[in-house]
């Protein structure tokens, strides 16, 4: 990220406490070089609903469109290397591609997407955009589900989603940055319990 590692992003929406619990799963999987030519950004969206709940639908890089409207269908590549026995959702490791078709009306209308990271017990997810049809240029990101205490020892669940782009040509890095935090925000808010 772009940020400090000791001070507090603007905009997650997380007290001091908070982010000081959280900061080193930013520390390990949040943080990105940015090079000229390159945005990031954080998001954080807390969720109440179990981290396991939550975790079952982040991790579907077979099927995000459990919860990203933008998404029309997602087709997981087969694997020639896996055996014949084995699911394609029993098989999602790093490695694997899918083919995304996007729903009208946005800039984009393909998208093929590259299995970085899959840590089921750390609940850690990662992925970069490798092609098709889209502004999305050398995309990568990572999110995260954390369990997080909160006063009157409520436990909620909180989301982290981080990224890094290529501000395209004729683009600022805050129209960049825009762009890819509206369409996250939208897909948190709407499709995950709150």
């Amino acid at each position: 990220m772009e940020q400090q590692p000791d001070v507090l992003p603007p905009g997650l929406g997380l007290t001091a406490a908070e982010y000081a619990q959280l900061r080193p799963t930013v520390e390990a999987h949040h943080r990105y070089a940015v090079g000229p030519g390159q945005c990031s950004s954080l998001l954080a969206q807390r969720i109440h609903a179990p981290p396991a709940a939550v975790w079952a639908v982040v991790r579907r890089f077979d099927c995000p469109q459990v919860y990203k409207h933008f998404i029309r269908s997602c087709v997981l590549r087969p694997d020639p290397n896996a055996p014949a026995s084995t699911s394609d959702y029993d098989d999602l490791r790093p490695g694997r591609l899918r083919e995304v078709s996007v729903i009208s009306g946005l800039p984009a209308s393909t998208s093929t997407s590259h299995l970085d990271l899959l840590d089921d017990a750390h609940r850690v997810f990662g992925f970069t955009i490798t092609g098709g049809e889209h502004r999305l240029r050398n995309y990568r990101s990572v999110t995260t589900v954390s369990e997080l205490a909160a006063p009157a020892d409520e436990i909620f669940t909180l989301g982290l989603k981080s990224y890094i782009v290529d501000v395209p040509k004729g683009n600022t890095k805050e129209d960049t940055r825009l762009l890819a935090d509206t369409i996250i925000r939208l897909n948190l808010r709407s499709s995950l319990p709150r």
